[in-house]
């Protein structure tokens, strides 16, 4: 028989969240621990957090589940850019900041996402890598907790928590927009922490609500639908016809603003557990995180962030399959069959090439829609630990968990979200700052002396760039002719729950 390993302890001197005090071992013993080690950019570590809150909330009185945030990127280890993230994320148990990966020494981990699993008693009893893996621990938990209650040796009490949420609720206007689509029309904007897509004019009218603000998978009218987290959009203007990523629910949802209904065309709201390429019928074929969407023709080209791959949607047949991406995760360029990509979260065309923001190996790549049909890397340096924060050419370049890109006038626009920065990138490969000095902010100004917050979309109407600025809560207009970046004010836009909305039904078109 294996010996026992005693649980490390806790740092007690170490930063936290969803907690007024810092937490110990010792002080949880006869409760069962589980510690997830995760990262905030991390998909894979996203995917789990629903399957730890159905537990939490299922053994609220002998369970114990502690984030362990080990941060990948430069910019994660901010604490300030933790606690947005659990904010966004509405993480709801304890979080620790493991600074300098201390406790992932310590426990011997390898990946994102790992749960250890320790019993009342003190002792760690599992590891559990990757995700999909619900079922499993429920059983052992239950089975813990019967072992400890025959030894006597559980501790029923729930903990009472102070959330992050609750000393900041999301109550302005906006919350974490994830993406902006500027059209001829007006601005379509995914209000992602409020679980909606907002349309207004230019000046900042509101002209249409699109959902409830409630998180949902819901058909219907305007003021009946519900999504969940939605990202990239990708417009009709001929049919008026809105094409959405609904993204923690895993489905593409159609808006149609003359009939000012939603409806969902693909993905069945259950999260894919398929990496393989494959694909179906759009309603019967599960999907994983869609994070943006660009039309071509009849085509609708999707970057599928969960199975790192590039998926289309054929409009008249309603077929899905992914287009390129073995479902390794890495940056490998060749044939669509042959290349592999990582968390793909943004995407645009010049009509030949997609242009991908690659967000996990911090690269812009192309992709072929016509012959060819071969995969590069623009810019970056194509590994999953080549970032940073450097102008030049092609695999000199460093980003830093690049997520909106957009394709106008012979340039790629690209947030360089983790940098606070606004990039322009030729599809040979020269990337240049064009926007932020690399703080985390909000200052309006010329070029460089803006700042964002993790900016992550967006999109060119005319003479205007507007960049949905996440963790601001803001959409910014950048003066292409003047480089002046300006915030945008939105009259009559409120929270949901916190203000009658304007009439947002009577708009013509």
């Amino acid at each position: 028989m294996l010996p026992r390993v005693r649980a490390p302890e806790l740092p007690h001197n170490y930063s936290w969240f969803n907690t007024d005090k810092p937490l110990s071992l010792k002080q949880l013993k006869g409760r069962v621990i589980i510690l997830d080690f995760w990262t905030y950019c991390c998909i894979n570590c996203l995917h789990i957090l629903p399957n730890l809150k159905y537990l939490e909330q299922k053994y609220k009185d002998s369970l114990t589940i502690i984030g362990v945030h080990s941060a990948k990127f430069d910019n994660e280890k901010e604490t300030e850019n933790i606690r947005q993230a659990i904010l966004r994320y509405d993480v709801e148990h304890p979080v620790i900041i493991d600074s300098n990966f201390r406790l992932w020494e310590e426990y011997a981990v390898r990946a994102w996402p790992t749960l250890i699993i320790i019993d009342p008693e003190g002792y760690v009893i599992g590891q559990i890598s990757g995700e999909g893996n619900r079922d499993a621990l429920d059983e052992l938990i239950q089975k813990l907790i019967q072992q400890h209650q025959d030894k006597g040796t559980i501790n029923f009490q729930e903990l009472s928590l102070i959330l992050e949420k609750q000393r900041q609720p999301l109550i302005t206007p906006l919350a974490f927009p994830g993406k902006v689509l500027a059209t001829q029309t007006g601005l379509f904007i995914a209000d992602s922490g409020h679980h909606r897509l907002i349309m207004s004019s230019f000046d900042g009218e509101i002209l249409h609500l699109i959902g409830t603000g409630k998180s949902g998978l819901t058909d219907g009218a305007f003021n009946e639908a519900q999504f969940f987290a939605p990202q990239g959009m990708a417009y009709d203007a001929e049919n008026q016809i809105l094409y959405v990523a609904d993204t923690e629910n895993h489905t593409l949802r159609r808006v149609d603003m003359k009939r000012q209904v939603v409806d969902a065309i693909a993905g069945t709201g259950e999260q894919s557990r398929n990496i393989h390429p494959h694909g179906g019928v759009g309603l019967e074929t599960p999907l994983n995180s869609p994070w943006d969407l660009v039309k071509v023709g009849n085509t609708l080209f999707i970057a599928m962030a969960g199975p790192h791959q590039i998926w289309e949607m054929d409009l008249e047949t309603s077929m899905i399959k992914t287009y390129a991406g073995t479902g390794a995760e890495a940056c490998i360029d060749g044939s669509l069959t042959e290349s592999a990509f990582a968390q793909p979260s943004g995407i645009s065309t010049d009509g030949k090439e997609l242009y991908i923001a690659d967000s996990e190996v911090s690269s812009i790549r192309g992709v072929g829609i016509v012959e060819p049909y071969q995969v590069r890397t623009v810019c970056g340096s194509g590994g999953l630990f080549g970032f940073g924060d450097v102008d030049g050419q092609g695999e000199d370049v460093r980003l830093q968990h690049c997520l909106g890109v957009e394709f106008a006038q012979n340039f790629i626009w690209v947030t360089d979200t983790y940098n606070h920065k606004i990039k322009l990138v030729s599809p040979s490969g020269n990337c240049q700052t064009i926007q932020g000095d690399g703080t985390a902010g909000l200052q309006d100004g010329q070029g460089k002396n803006s700042r964002f917050f993790e900016p992550s979309g967006l999109s060119i109407n005319g003479s205007y760039l507007y960049i949905a600025d996440t963790n601001n809560h803001a959409i910014r207009r950048v003066d292409l002719n003047t480089l002046e970046v300006t915030t945008l004010e939105f009259f009559g836009l409120c929270a949901p729950d916190v203000c009658i909305p304007p009439n947002v039904t009577a708009t013509d078109f």
